[in-house]
């Protein structure tokens, strides 16, 4: 009970609920061409790469660390952009757009 509570309160790095994305998917989208920005340039804007890491509880007493397990909480957009990559990049692996160069022995 104490870890939903917990991560319901649980915010990204970028200070952003997962669920005030969703809730207004349709607004933002337009705005979020920054996506098409970092895809062209190669590059991520920087507040895409903090983190914030937060103690879990587990198990155990409240009172003692090992009780606690760390989770970091990136930025919402950097995590999709991450999917997104993962996805096309997969995609192009399984139907052999990019084959991988072996090297000669």
């Amino acid at each position: 009970m104490v870890n939903s509570q917990l991560t319901l309160k649980l915010c990204r790095s970028d200070g952003i609920h997962p669920r005030i994305l969703k809730e207004l998917a349709d607004v933002i989208a337009k705005p979020l061409l920054i996506f098409e920005w970092s895809w062209e340039s190669r590059d991520v804007p920087a507040d895409w790469k903090l983190v914030n890491i937060v103690p879990v509880f587990k198990k155990g007493k409240m009172q003692d660390h090992g009780s606690y397990r760390l989770v970091s909480l990136t930025s919402v957009p950097g995590k999709v952009m991450e999917i997104i990559l993962g996805r096309i990049g997969k995609h192009l692996k399984d139907n052999a757009v990019i084959v991988m160069a072996s090297t000669a022995s």
